[in-house]
């Protein structure tokens, strides 16, 4: 809830102020990994997407980004599956001149490769946001601003298949490996707009009021939730 505010917040901001920049959504992937693995290859993307920006083509191009880190498990393999969403605000001569300024996908997937320094080709798509047919382009991008937020997800709505002992292991798998990882990113243009608007650290800052609440003072119950494997998602008691 306090990233989807954030990121409606500082988009708005952005289009208001480069009202022809366009936006892509970027998807970054590399090969699953095991539970143990899980830590230290989410601290190599983060490097690896460091790099990515900084390449001169992708740097000139981009305005601001946000970025978001998901992790899928997967069931055949029982491994994990890290890879990053990015929402990038690009410059609108992104798509103009004679190839100086437009990245293929072909050459998004070369320079994610270099920059993770791979020895196999990954999966990367990239794709400009287009308008939906019951939202105009506005909300359609600021719907894919909060789109990427789930930090896990199973690759099977049959979860009630799941041992005990396999969910503990999924468990202290994500927990070790997500432990210390910043999962969530603002980044160039996006990153200055978020500290003018003196907006807190989303993962870390208050998340009691996450949106625009006037009134700090709670006047409800206190609550408890719980995570519901069958249903994937919590419950309160």
């Amino acid at each position: 809830m306090k990233y989807a505010y954030q990121a409606e917040l500082v988009v708005n901001e952005a289009m208001k102020r480069y009202p022809k920049g366009r936006f892509l959504f970027l998807t970054l992937t590399i090969k699953n990994v095991s539970g143990k693995e899980l830590n230290k290859t989410l601290s190599k993307m983060t490097e690896g997407f460091r790099r990515l920006m900084m390449y001169k083509k992708v740097d000139k191009n981009i305005l601001g980004y946000l970025r978001a880190t998901e992790v899928t498990y997967s069931t055949e393999h029982e491994n994990y599956h890290p890879h990053l969403h990015v929402l990038l605000f690009v410059k609108s001569s992104y798509f103009t001149g004679n190839n100086t300024n437009y990245i293929s996908q072909e050459e998004w997937t070369k320079l994610w490769a270099k920059a993770m320094k791979l020895d196999y080709t990954p999966v990367v798509d990239i794709r400009t946001v287009k308008a939906h047919k019951r939202k105009n382009l506005k909300s359609a991008i600021i719907e894919t601003a909060k789109y990427p937020v789930k930090p896990f997800d199973v690759d099977t709505e049959d979860v009630t298949l799941f041992s005990e002992m396999v969910k503990e292991r999924i468990t202290e798998d994500l927990t070790n490996g997500l432990h210390r990882k910043r999962q969530i990113g603002f980044g160039k243009l996006f990153k200055e707009i978020k500290a003018e608007l003196a907006l807190d650290d989303v993962e870390e800052g208050d998340l009691v009021q996450t949106g625009s609440e006037e009134n700090s003072e709670s006047t409800g119950r206190e609550i408890v939730a719980f995570w519901n494997w069958d249903r994937k998602n919590y419950f309160v008691r």
